[in-house]
């Protein structure tokens, strides 16, 4: 059973309303494999700190729980440890806040090493403070201090001792995996191809828009999170041989901070690419709310300067389009044309096809946008720059000559993006 505490003193975050915050709790514990036998919103005018519900509210989560044979039972916000200890004592039921339920669905999806690092520490930082919990019997026994201290107080203290020595242990792992990280991007910089990040709210279409453009089999389910784990693969755009197309976490509304700072070395690809192309399912009532979410996470990766400009360039695709009447394809074309000179937008279909083809074009026209055309004069045994020529930009014209000392030259106009025309030069 999914529970929404509606806390009228916190208002609706990035103007998100209750019955869309529900519909995503519910998604989240379907994503899970939780069948949800009922759901509704409590509002809340005063948090208590022992329960968070007032005492009708928790008789009637017991009730309803009762009616519906419900299991588990999930509240859709943030629990402290003596609040859900509380809940679970007065409703006999598992209760699991939203952290703990997202935190869940990451330890299922994480395939790599790295990925499940990440969720490991997240989740060993969430459970450091809901120790007590496990150690009540203990913890009621003589208290003390130091040697003299109870054997609960001495348990609770090795088990986060232990904890903690773990964490260290992961944080130096994950902090090598990120300097690895580190090496490939420097490595990416100096190849000649561009590299695109898809980023977006979670379940926005992401991992479908990726396998149509790439032709790859990343997992693309109706779920929240389906995809954890970046994944890169090469493409080719007008104007572009060869770029390099990254497949990000999705985002989310409340994303527990211990998972924004554990998957921070993944989420850093994105400040890395060259170019970010933002996917928003525009046919969920609630896209306007997610994108403040998109935008606010990038903000704290750092792709917005201080002046609020991006530091990348960011484009927007309009998933899902296909899901909208004639309508509100209009009225949304319209809102289009009104922003075009501020955010470039195309609107497309990842599972039919429909406007990727005018989204690779818009891509390879943004990445090549800066193209100079240069005049470039090679020996003309120097076989190894001119296929580097060939294959990295655009060569209007190639004619034979020779050099003043009689040794054959080839002369070529050459249409490069500075970046590439800087990394020419340092060959």
């Amino acid at each position: 059973m999914v529970v929404l505490p509606d806390i009228r003193s916190r208002g609706a975050g990035f103007g998100e309303d209750a019955e869309s915050r529900l519909e995503e709790g519910r998604g989240l514990a379907h994503a899970i494999g939780v069948e949800v036998v009922d759901s509704f919103i409590l509002p809340i005018r005063a948090v208590r700190p022992s329960t968070l519900f007032g005492e009708g509210q928790v008789e009637r989560i017991g009730i309803a729980a009762n009616q519906s044979d419900a299991e588990l039972i999930v509240v859709d916000g943030s629990l402290s440890a003596i609040q859900q200890r509380n809940l679970e004592d007065k409703l006999k039921r598992k209760v699991i806040d939203r952290t703990g339920l997202i935190l869940e669905i990451f330890g299922e999806r994480a395939a790599t090493a790295e990925g499940r690092l990440q969720v490991e520490l997240a989740h060993l930082d969430y459970q450091a403070g809901r120790l007590v919990r496990s150690w009540t019997h203990l913890e009621r026994q003589r208290g003390g201090f130091g040697f003299l201290g109870g054997p609960g107080e001495t348990q609770i203290e090795a088990d986060r001792r232990l904890i903690r020595n773990r964490m260290a242990r992961i944080r130096r792992e994950l902090e090598q995996v990120r300097r690895t990280r580190g090496l490939h991007r420097d490595r990416r910089q100096r190849a000649p191809w561009p590299v695109i990040a898809l980023v977006g709210y979670t379940n926005a279409g992401k991992s479908t828009l990726f396998n149509r453009l790439t032709g790859a089999d990343v997992m693309a389910e109706d779920l929240l999170f389906a995809t954890l784990d970046p994944t890169m693969r090469s493409i080719r755009l007008p104007g572009v041989e060869k770029a390099i197309l990254s497949d990000t976490v999705g985002f989310i509304s409340d994303l527990p901070t211990q998972l924004v700072a554990a998957f921070r070395a993944t989420l850093e690809e994105v400040t890395a690419a060259d170019l970010i192309v933002h996917v928003r399912d525009i046919a969920n009532p609630a896209s306007a709310a997610q994108k403040q979410q998109v935008e606010a996470v990038l903000a704290d990766l750092g792709v917005y300067g201080d002046d609020g400009v991006p530091t990348v360039p960011i484009i927007e695709a309009w998933n899902k389009w296909d899901l909208l009447s004639p309508d509100e394809r209009d009225t949304r074309r319209a809102v289009i044309a009104a922003d075009v000179p501020t955010l470039p937008v195309t609107p497309i279909s990842a599972m039919t096809g429909e406007g990727t083809a005018e989204l690779l074009d818009q891509i390879g026209t943004i990445l090549t946008g800066e193209a100079r055309v240069h005049e470039i004069a090679l020996q003309a045994g120097d076989g190894q720059r001119l296929a580097w020529l060939h294959a990295h930009g655009e060569v209007l014209s190639e004619l034979q000559s020779e050099d003043a000392n009689g040794m054959p030259l080839v002369r070529l106009k050459v249409r490069l993006t500075p970046r590439e025309f800087g990394r020419y030069t340092q060959q």
